[in-house]
């Protein structure tokens, strides 16, 4: 059986199929009403689910996605201790907790979680969620005076956490918008804006064979990196659309590269306005998917790509639909999962697949 996870602005999609061929696909919504911002789960532990909130902060399933319970990662320490809350809606908890924009579960060990909030700030927890510890330092980097967030100009945020798959201590920070940041050394020090690295990071990608190989989907640009984040390469050719937002690498080949973009913030993020592509990389070279069963282009707001590590499968979710590949964009189907149309108007958050 697989599970498809969709966080979108309002609610909280947990679609899953009964294993058989056709697939026949079951949908729950839940969470409705959240903020919604990420989610996160691991196939080595399928009921545990993660979802950031704006306004609620971290929320935590262990029954994969039927009840939450809100967190309490020590990010206030005068907060309440954490309540159970039913499904159905996240409610107002009444405190101030930040807004937990990014949530990453170790590939090393599920029970290692990290949370990422605004303003910039990193929670660790080794206990899958029970108790928290912050990673200092993070904000005494340099060019943190210089990072902003231009819709909240006075605001800034921790977009995308990635664990090394390679080494649990290396965690690869994406920081909207400033800087591209990692740790060799789980947050004892901190290594900022390397050279060729991208600044306005929305999410990052770690090849899951190939050391050391690190891709950026940024709002100014793609880019990657062959020696785990110290130095970028920034290969643009053929790549039309490059306010990029969602990156998913071939688990087989390192070279081939799925990247969802728009030619700006104003048509990626509203389905009213909307006009966004999708490209794929093969070496150096970029070359625009259109007509393959995804839709883009006008009304379709940016893609989110999720992959499970089978060779190349990607899942990928727009405003349009959760869509499947098996042959890494050559062709797409549409899954069999309810998209009425007011969700037509979303624009989704994050996907994962368990």
């Amino acid at each position: 059986m697989t599970a498809v996870i969709v966080a979108l602005r309002d609610r909280l999609l947990v679609c899953t199929d009964d294993g058989t061929e056709p697939e026949e696909w079951t949908t729950r919504t839940t969470l409705e009403g959240g903020a919604l911002e990420c989610v996160a789960a691991r196939p080595d532990a399928p009921n545990r689910v993660f979802v950031g909130t704006v306004e609620n902060g971290l929320l935590r399933s262990s029954d994969g996605g039927e009840t939450f319970e809100r967190l309490d990662p020590a990010f206030d320490p005068m907060d309440s201790p954490s309540a159970p809350m039913a499904g159905e809606t996240a409610g107002d908890s009444g405190r101030e907790d930040d807004a937990v924009m990014s949530v990453a579960i170790s590939p090393h060990d599920s029970r290692v979680v990290y949370a990422g909030t605004e303003p910039s700030r990193i929670y660790r927890s080794s206990d899958a969620g029970d108790s928290w510890s912050r990673l200092e330092g993070l904000t005494d980097l340099p060019s943190a005076d210089e990072w902003f967030f231009p819709p909240r100009p006075y605001t800034h945020h921790v977009r995308w956490l990635a664990v090394d798959p390679f080494d649990p201590e290396r965690l690869y920070v994406g920081i909207e918008a400033g800087a591209f940041v990692y740790t060799p050394d789980g947050g004892e020090t901190w290594r900022e804006r390397p050279p060729g690295s991208r600044r306005d990071n929305h999410s990052l990608a770690i090849h899951p064979r190939k050391a050391g190989r690190v891709y950026a989907a940024a709002g100014d640009g793609y880019a990657e990196s062959d020696d785990g984040g110290r130095s970028w390469r920034r290969p643009q050719d053929g790549l039309e659309h490059r306010y990029c937002w969602s990156v998913a690498p071939d688990p087989r080949d390192p070279a081939r590269v799925l990247l969802s973009s728009a030619r700006g913030p104003r048509t990626a993020h509203t389905a009213s306005r909307a006009d966004s592509a999708v490209y794929r990389k093969r070496g150096d070279s970029w070359e625009r998917l259109e007509d393959r069963g995804l839709p883009t282009g006008e009304g379709v707001v940016r893609t989110v790509f999720a992959t499970t590590g089978e060779p190349d499968v990607v899942y990928a979710v727009n405003n349009r639909g959760v869509f499947r590949t098996r042959d890494f964009g050559d062709s797409w189907s549409r899954l069999g999962i309810d998209w009425g149309r007011e969700l037509e108007g979303q624009t989704p958050r994050g996907l994962t697949v368990v």
